[in-house]
Parts: structure tokens; C-alpha cells; sequence
């Protein structure tokens, strides 16, 4: 498979200017493929070019922009297979996440082509009509992280072109292949300048969220990079959406359906090898049904198949570079070394590659560093609670608060102490389902703003008021 390392801009294709790095495949830490990053002149000239295609694009009829998409979606399953397996090779997920990846990101293209904007009337007298519509801000960059490279920038792009704004795109240096090729994909479809692709980390970053023709960033990533997001863009009073970590809090209430659970709990804490942002990372469990849920989890653990995401028997893949597969045998090692219970997993694979197992550990507790820092990979640390006021305050005993959960067979009592969590979404009986219709964001550190929905959808746009007389 022939890889595209090349940028996109004004529909033409260019190499970077900057400094060259190496994409690594994390099944094997062999390179895959040599990119150069962009220099801050082209970035500029990204720019120039989004602006430049922003007024026709703007004025394009509404009717016309959601057939274009509907398009893009078409283009997207027309090229499944190849984008899947580029997402394998670049993150590491089996091939049938990654295909399931792809097939979301031409369902959330779908769900945004079909969106609607409704006029909104605030008075309608005998003196005056007052109403409200929206208008496209100008130019959105997008700022994607490596978990769901593909996924997330679908959920930062396509509502801005949706609404009329074009868009500049920057995807991680650690997986940027399959977002380079869905730009080119793009491009098939969409006129020059549009949508464009740059490639670069923190100067690019930090030119990005200064940058005085840029209206609006969405941002998904790490708290400390969306806090300099935020104070870079502050010269300039841009739009934010920051989507940041997260570290979310799941609570079994006591007498709970252990065998009915146990496969949701573990689900939601290893989806993409723990590698999501709300996946389920802190689980307090009450002390009346602790070992039985530490046991199941830890069975379930042990039947993955761990291994390269193309070999049709892998059914876990490794973590995606070598910084994160770091951070994750370091805490669990500082967990095992205050005397947790390592009850599987927990040790590095021997083989080449940054294989991990998944890891279940017991006799935990909050101030311990596997607990409170978000550990982004496949270690779930499980805490013993004694009463359902504790077990609230434990988990929210955190600085970030994207989502969270409670289990239980009283779905009421599980409601009632769900809107106690302080997090953007909170669910019962369920982790981690993030849908287009919905809205998703999340509060304290995790973040500014909100995704999907119409409400996502409006936060790339601007009010205006006309208010008329009659």
C-alpha cells in the first residue's frame, strides 16, 4: 500500500519545509513512511487559502453543501478498506476497529450533511419581528489526536464545513497518514481551499492557535496542550472547542448483576486498548462484591488475544508509541511497588513492538498515581468502596471531569446518584457511548464547549440578531 506523506494545500499537494520524522508502526517500531512537517510560511499559505475559498464556500447554497458531504461519505466507503487498514498501521487497533472506525466516520459525515439549523424567533408583535440565524465564523483549524485519528477529525470537520466555514486540518505527527488521505479524498469532492492539511507539533501548534486568520480552533488532546491552546488564542478572542483528558469515574452500586456487567465494564475500559478519552479508567466497586468483579474482569482480561492488529486472531493491539507504553509500565509498576494486587498482565511483552496485556489491579485507592493520573492505556485500577456517599466523593476527588458512570440493577437509584457526578455526561449501565445526535463535552479540566448534536454543530457559528419593525 502506497502511503500519502504529502500535505494538502489549495488542492495541491506539497511537501513540508520543515523538519522530517518518521511514522512508526507501533506493532513492530518499524517506520512505515517519512513525512516533513510544515513550515509556519505554509501553514500561512494554508490559510490564505482557506480564507480565499471561504466566501464562495460560505454563499454555497445550503442544499448543495449537504449533497457534497453525502458525497464525501460515499468517497469514504468507496475507500474502506484502504483507510482501515492505514489506521492499523499507524495506531495499532485490530483491523475490525478500525473498520469500524471507518464505517462510523462516513455515519457522522451522514448525520452532519442531513443536519438543519432552525431560525430561531424571538418576538414576532404587531411592532416588530425579531429572529436570530447563524452565520459560518470563517476558518477552522482542527487539531487531532493519534487514538481515533480518522474518527475525530470526521467529528471536527464536517460540522464546519456544514455550516460554511472551511477548514484547516493538523493531525498528530504519531499517526497523520489516514488524515492526509481523507484530505485528498476530501478534495476530490470539495472545491480547492476548503479543506487543506498542514503537519507539525508545537510550533505549528502554537502558530495555529495565535494565528489572527484563524476564527475558530477545535482542539482534542491533553489539558496542559488545550490550556496553551487557550492562552495563545487569547490576543486574538478566537473560538474554542477543547475537548482534554479525562480520567472517568465508574461506581458498581451494591447488589449488582456482576455476570451482567462484568463484560460492559471491561468493554468500556479497554476500548482501543484504553486509548479513549472517555473510556471508563478509575472503577469503585462495593466492598460487598469486590473480588467477584475483580475476578470476572480479570478473566475477561486474560481470553484477549494480544498482537499486530492485521493478524486475523488479534483481538488487543499494542499501545501507540513509545512515550504512552512508557507511562503505562510506569504506574503500574509505582501501583505494584505500594503493594497492589497485579491480577493479570502487568508486565511489558518480550517481543518488539509496545505490547501491553490488559492489566486488572486490585487494593488500590485514591493518591495513588495509577488512580488519579489518567493512564490512557490498558490498566484499569479497581477500588474497594464502603458506602455510596464515599464512593461519590471518591470519584469526584479529580481536577477533570469528562464523563462517568454507574452500574446497577435499580436504574432509578443509578440516575439519582449519576447526576451527583461531576462530569459532562454521565451514564447508567453503559461507559464510553458517544453518539452524533447527542451532545458531549466536559467540565472542570476536560474541557470547553461541546460536541455533536445541534449543539455541537451551532459552536461553529455566530449569532446574529435582525431585529426589524413592522
Amino acid at each position: 500500500m502506497t502511503m500519502t506523506n504529502s500535505m494538502l494545500i489549495n488542492g495541491i499537494q506539497v511537501t513540508g519545509d520543515g523538519e522530517a520524522f518518521s511514522v512508526i508502526n507501533p506493532a513492530t517500531e518499524d517506520a512505515i513512511c517519512q513525512c516533513n512537517m510544515a513550515s509556519v510560511d505554509q501553514l500561512d499559505q494554508a490559510v490564505a487559502a482557506a480564507r480565499a475559498a471561504y466566501p464562495a464556500w460560505r454563499d454555497t447554497p445550503d442544499a448543495e453543501r449537504s449533497r457534497l458531504l453525502h458525497q464525501i461519505a460515499d468517497r469514504l466507503e468507496a475507500n474502506a478498506d484502504e483507510l482501515a487498514r492505514i489506521i492499523v498501521q499507524e495506531q495499532g487497533k485490530p483491523l475490525a476497529l478500525a473498520q469500524m472506525e471507518v464505517g462510523a466516520a462516513a455515519g457522522w459525515t451522514r448525520y452532519n450533511a442531513d443536519l438543519e439549523i432552525p431560525e430561531q424567533v424571538f418576538e414576532d408583535s404587531d411592532s416588530k419581528r425579531v429572529i436570530g440565524h447563524r452565520k459560518p465564523l470563517g476558518v477552522v483549524a482542527s487539531i487531532t489526536p493519534w487514538n481515533w485519528p480518522l474518527m475525530i477529525a470526521i467529528w471536527h470537520i464536517m460540522p464546519a464545513l456544514r455550516t460554511g466555514n472551511t477548514v484547516i486540518c493538523k493531525p498528530s505527527g504519531m499517526t497523520p497518514l489516514n488524515t492526509l488521505r481523507l484530505v485528498e479524498i476530501m478534495n476530490e469532492v470539495l472545491p480547492a481551499g476548503v479543506i487543506n492539511s498542514v503537519l507539525g507539533e508545537a510550533e505549528i501548534g502554537s502558530a495555529i492557535s495565535g494565528h489572527a486568520d484563524i476564527n475558530k480552533v477545535i482542539f482534542t488532546g491533553s489539558t496542559p496542550t488545550g490550556q496553551r491552546i487557550l492562552v495563545n488564542s487569547a490576543t486574538t478572542l478566537k473560538r474554542l472547542t477543547l475537548e482534554l483528558g479525562g480520567n472517568d469515574a465508574a461506581i458498581v452500586l451494591p447488589g449488582s448483576d456482576v455476570d451482567a456487567i462484568a463484560e460492559g465494564l471491561f468493554n468500556s475500559a479497554f476500548i482501543n486498548m484504553g486509548q479513549t478519552c472517555a473510556a471508563l479508567k478509575r472503577l469503585y466497586v462495593h466492598e460487598s462484591q469486590y473480588e467477584a468483579v475483580c475476578q470476572k474482569l480479570a478473566t475477561l482480561a486474560e481470553q484477549q488475544v494480544v498482537g499486530n492488529g492485521l493478524d486475523d486472531t488479534t483481538t488487543f493491539g499494542p499501545v501507540q508509541n513509545a512515550n504512552q507504553y512508557r507511562q503505562v509500565i510506569e504506574l503500574v509498576d509505582d501501583a505494584r511497588n505500594q503493594g497492589a494486587r497485579i491480577l493479570c498482565g502487568g508486565s511489558p511483552s518480550a517481543d518488539k513492538g509496545y505490547f501491553y496485556p490488559p492489566t486488572i489491579v486490585a487494593d488500590v485507592c485514591n493518591g495513588t498515581r495509577l488512580v488519579d493520573e489518567e493512564q490512557f492505556g490498558p490498566v484499569l485500577p479497581v477500588i474497594a468502596y464502603q458506602d455510596v456517599e464515599q464512593a461519590i466523593a471518591l470519584a469526584n476527588d479529580c481536577s477533570v471531569g469528562l464523563g462517568g458512570s454507574v452500574w446497577g440493577s435499580d436504574t432509578e437509584q443509578a440516575g439519582q446518584i449519576a447526576r451527583q457526578l461531576e462530569c459532562g455526561t454521565a451514564w447508567i449501565n453503559n461507559h464510553a457511548e458517544v453518539l452524533p445526535h447527542i451532545p458531549f463535552g466536559g467540565c472542570k479540566l476536560s474541557g470547553v464547549g461541546v460536541e455533536f448534536g445541534l449543539e455541537g454543530l451551532l459552536e461553529y457559528t455566530q449569532l446574529q440578531v435582525i431585529n426589524a419593525p413592522k
